[in-house]
């Protein structure tokens, strides 16, 4: 491999003078704030409500640094992970001109990005078993393919990518190669966030809507080299990130004891699950899930997906998607959510028997 970041970045984006923020042009403490044109008086909600966020959102840096084993410097937060993706295609992709690979099925939003961003998109399909065409993946790639977009565990798939093959990727790619790792900590598999310093066209995203259950607040995380967070930190807004998300998440982070605890209930009834729904009449298969979530090849799947919205049961319907035919996405919820899905089921059945 011959990574050059430099022949990576947009030239417009080399050259970006970003936008300068109050509160970047000063160090220290302070008492006063008269420089950023805030209303002084406060606000309906809370006194602290009327300044602006931390635009570094150092805080809450450090204390992800602490738990990740990584420097501050190698994290990136962004307005979820929509806005990690949105940014990589801004700083790196030439519209119009370059191209991106992705391997469906896979996470929509890499696609939809791209379209916006107004990048060539290049399919290459999983194999039959969810793993990568290695083969077809080098044949795609050209001069002005930029990034690789990998998810895994995969969405909607549930399962983890083979290890090897990812690190044959990273070892063989001179752009940049994205690992969605959104729903690592429900895998068995483990992250690839230690390995930025072996390879330095890495990006890691990882969620704090998922296993954090914060899906509400909009937090998204990306791992790379400093020079690459150095980048997206130079093209994102000032304030991205709210003053309520840092407060919570700054929260969250404080109860990572309770996180593991809902993580190790979630992969408990998800591996409960499965047997259950293997038995169940015309289910064809259950597939192996490193998520919390499980992917469900099944007879008339979209009768069935019709059949529990009547109760009041929202699944995913995945039957158009490639490879997902007659596939239903199944959440692992509450275990009370999780027996009306199996009653709805067993009600269906009984009733088409």
């Amino acid at each position: 491999m011959n990574f050059d970041l430099n022949l990576l970045v947009r030239k417009n984006i080399a050259q970006l003078e970003p936008y300068s923020s109050a509160r970047d042009e000063f160090s220290g403490a302070a008492k006063v704030f008269l420089d950023a044109n805030e209303n002084s008086l406060g606000s309906p909600l809370t006194k602290w409500y009327n300044r602006y966020p931390d635009p570094h959102q150092l805080a809450i840096k450090q204390k992800l640094s602490a738990i990740k084993g990584i420097a501050a410097e190698h994290i990136f937060l962004g307005n979820g992970s929509d806005e990690c993706i949105d940014l990589l295609f801004r700083s790196f992709c030439e519209p119009g001109r370059d191209n991106v690979v992705i391997c469906p099925p896979t996470y929509g939003m890499y696609e939809v990005s791209a379209n916006i961003n107004d990048v060539e998109l290049r399919r290459v399909p999983l194999l039959d078993d969810f793993q990568l065409d290695l083969v077809h993946l080098e044949n795609q790639i050209d001069a002005h393919t930029k990034i690789i977009w990998l998810c895994s565990p995969n969405n909607p798939t549930g399962n983890s990518l083979n290890r090897v093959d990812m690190e044959t990727v990273l070892n063989n790619f001179n752009g940049i190669v994205v690992i969605d790792e959104a729903y690592i900590n429900f895998a068995r598999q483990k992250s690839f966030v230690q390995e930025l310093a072996d390879y330095p066209n890495l990006v890691v995203m990882q969620t704090f809507s998922k296993a954090w259950g914060l899906a509400g607040l909009r937090l998204g995380m990306a791992f790379a080299s400093t020079t690459i967070i150095q980048i997206l930190n130079r093209v994102k807004p000032p304030y991205n990130i709210n003053q309520a998300t840092q407060e919570l998440a700054l929260k969250a982070l404080d109860e990572l004891g309770m996180v593991n605890d809902m993580i190790k209930i979630l992969v408990d009834m998800r591996d409960a699950l499965i047997p259950v729904f293997e038995s169940m009449p015309s289910v064809e298969k259950v597939y192996p899930s490193d998520a919390n979530f499980i992917l469900v090849k099944i007879k008339d799947a979209r009768k069935v997906y019709e059949f529990l919205l009547t109760k009041g049961i929202v699944i995913r319907d995945r039957t158009k998607v490639k490879l997902c035919e007659d596939c239903l996405r199944i959440t692992i919820g509450t275990e009370q959510d999780n027996t009306q899905l199996i009653d709805a089921m067993q009600e269906w059945y009984q009733m088409n028997a």
